[in-house]
């Protein structure tokens, strides 16, 4: 992969618009790629355990009932895992679900992970602080290059929106 700018080809779409399929100023650096592949990490912790929830969600309901956690936060638990995980893991959004993720690890470590005279209640408490703390260097560095927000923010259709925005009249 050449390191810097690069051009992609160019297409015509039906309606005469010359269009690209990639970026056209795209900058990829080697910390692009530590991004995407801490946005991986940090997304696959929760992915699996959002799906392994969702496929065992009766013994989910069952082990979180004594804790005082009814089916309404089980099922929002499983949402807020599965789609900011594949967020922070796609680069889609990704300040919003690195946050969002970042502010569930503290709430988890803070209700659920207290006991510290428990060794390992210790280190769940440990490692979602450590969590929490790469969510939200994600949320304020940003995804870089080899994301779908970046793709997205360069992309044909939002090089036409911004050329449709038309400045306000008003004073």
């Amino acid at each position: 992969m050449k390191w810097g700018r690069r051009t992609a080809p160019a297409f015509s779409s039906w309606m005469g618009l010359a269009v690209s399929m990639m970026p056209t100023n795209w900058t990829v650096r080697p910390s692009d790629f530590v991004l995407l592949a801490s946005r991986l990490l940090l997304a696959l912790i929760f992915v699996h355990e959002g799906f392994a929830l969702a496929l065992h969600f009766d013994s989910t309901v069952k082990a979180m009932a004594p804790l005082g956690i009814g089916v309404p936060l089980v099922l929002a638990t499983i949402a807020l895992q599965i789609t900011a995980g594949l967020s922070v893991g796609s680069g889609f959004l990704t300040r919003i679900g690195a946050g969002a993720l970042g502010l569930f690890c503290l709430a988890t470590a803070a209700l659920f992970h207290t006991n510290f005279a428990n060794h390992n209640e210790l280190l769940h408490f440990e490692k979602d602080l450590a969590i929490a703390g790469g969510m939200f260097v994600l949320a304020v560095a940003g995804a870089g290059a080899l994301s779908l927000d970046r793709w997205l923010e360069n992309s044909w259709l939002m090089r036409i929106l911004k050329r449709m925005e038309r400045p306000s009249l008003g004073g």
